[in-house]
């Protein structure tokens, strides 16, 4: 039987407060705690019907939880999300029993997901005048919801996303470009539902929660244009790597040769409410209700981290390094780092803080423990949603030939953490706020 170490404790209360912060933010508790007279333009009992249509990997949850407000209400939905979620639906998230799911790609569209978003869009232009679409827009929407504009084919935009995955953009300058290449994006859904009214319920992806860049704002005016999405291009040196529809695509429409994304002040979004229900803010809140009652001192909590995930990791270490070592603390950092991919390894963003902040933890002191994890479940193309380091880290994966400055140089963090069973594995949580780091230190000897 494996030796108890002090540490064991730690990780455990650093997986529990990354578990309350989950599900704090899944749909049951999101939507209980709004009013759904909010949820729409008018009373939901004014309109004739209410057509359902959801977006990302939150959606299906969503739709199930809607369909308990709704009723008999609700005339037809249809939800997309990453392939495989339907078979992990949580038992706390009623199953949709009325609406239609989808699978479709993320974060690389597919052809089962355009054939998805086509019947997203055709719900919104079969809306008449006296019905509602209920849009259900969380992380992860862009991609399941591609549906490529009339002069685009997949294989273009799968292209495009791929070059900006690779590129360290942030989601801002990705979704400029990516809502510029769909029919969903920017505003567009909102404009084929019209003269319908529109309600949407958007839970947060993004660091500043801009409703215009979640799941590329679907309901929402847009503020980017063409010429926008061109300049991300050239300033990432991408250019000339996207094919060439792509390039006549935005240089066509940034010439005026084709309509524009709906910005401010455009007709549609007369009849249209967008309300945030669910943001990394309220994850954390959960976080820090867990760790307090644990008996940690929470000693800092802050969203809207970003900036280079390796860089992060050693940040946060350098900031629990000056804890109180006779007091239990915790610190929360919320937010979405970015990696710049320069090696061909496998991994995600979540697990490259984890390594950059095992690398900071040698030899620490402390029992100390510091665990990222995304609230999606999912970290970059792995099964993982991140992993957890502590000073014993290098020295467990040198044991078995892992080479912890090798595999972050190589962008390899996931083989790393699976060689010594220190990957976070949640599976889908049907949910996305972005991710939660989660720093504890406590007293030597605890």
């Amino acid at each position: 039987m494996p030796h108890a170490s002090p540490l064991d404790p730690v990780i455990s209360d650093a997986k529990a407060l990354f578990q309350a912060a989950v599900r704090r933010v899944q749909a049951p508790r999101l939507l209980e705690s709004t009013n759904p007279a909010a949820w729409a333009p008018r009373p939901l009992d004014d309109y004739d019907g209410i057509r359902i249509v959801g977006l990302g990997k939150a959606a299906m949850a969503m739709m199930g939880q809607v369909e308990q407000v709704l009723g008999d209400a609700m005339t037809d939905g249809y939800a997309i999300v990453p392939e495989g979620y339907p078979e992990h639906l949580p038992a706390s998230c009623p199953a949709p029993m009325a609406g239609t799911v989808l699978e479709g790609g993320h974060p690389l569209p597919t052809q089962a997901g355009v054939r998805g978003a086509r019947r997203i869009v055709e719900q919104a232009e079969a809306a008449g005048a006296d019905e509602l679409l209920l849009v259900l827009v969380s992380g992860g929407g862009t991609a399941l919801g591609t549906l490529p504009a009339e002069d685009m084919a997949l294989a273009d935009l799968k292209r495009t996303y791929h070059l900006l995955l690779q590129s360290g953009v942030n989601v801002h300058q990705m979704n400029a470009v990516r809502k510029h290449l769909t029919q969903v994006g920017g505003g567009q859904l909102a404009r084929a539902a019209a003269p319908a009214d529109v309600g949407s319920l958007i839970v947060s992806d993004v660091v500043g929660n801009d409703a215009s860049v979640i799941a590329s704002g679907p309901t929402v005016p847009d503020p980017t244009t063409y010429e926008d999405a061109m300049r991300v291009l050239y300033t990432r040196d991408l250019w000339t790597e996207v094919s060439g529809p792509v390039r006549t695509h935005f240089s066509t429409g940034a010439r005026g040769r084709r309509p524009e994304t709906p910005g401010l002040g455009a007709d549609c979004f007369e009849r249209t409410t967008n309300t945030l229900v669910g943001t990394n803010r309220t994850a954390l809140a959960a976080a820090r209700e867990a760790a307090e009652a644990r008996g940690y001192a929470v000693r800092q909590v802050t969203e809207e981290v970003d900036g280079e995930a390796r860089s992060l990791g050693k940040a946060h270490v350098q900031a629990m390094l000056q804890a109180d070592p006779d007091t239990p603390t915790c610190w929360l950092w919320g937010g979405e780092p970015t990696v710049t991919v320069t090696g061909d390894g496998t991994g995600g963003r979540n697990q490259e803080v984890a390594l950059g902040g095992a690398l900071a933890l040698e030899d620490a002191p402390q029992p100390t423990v510091l665990l990222s994890g995304g609230t999606d479940g999912i970290d970059g193309p792995t099964d993982a949603a991140g992993a957890w380091a502590t000073p014993r880290t290098t020295d467990k994966a040198r044991a078995v030939d892992c080479d912890p400055k090798d595999h972050l140089r190589q962008n390899n963090a996931y083989p790393f953490f699976d060689a010594i069973d220190q990957l976070l594995r949640p599976g889908p949580t049907h949910t996305n706020v972005m991710d939660v780091h989660v720093g504890l230190s406590v007293p030597v000897g605890t």
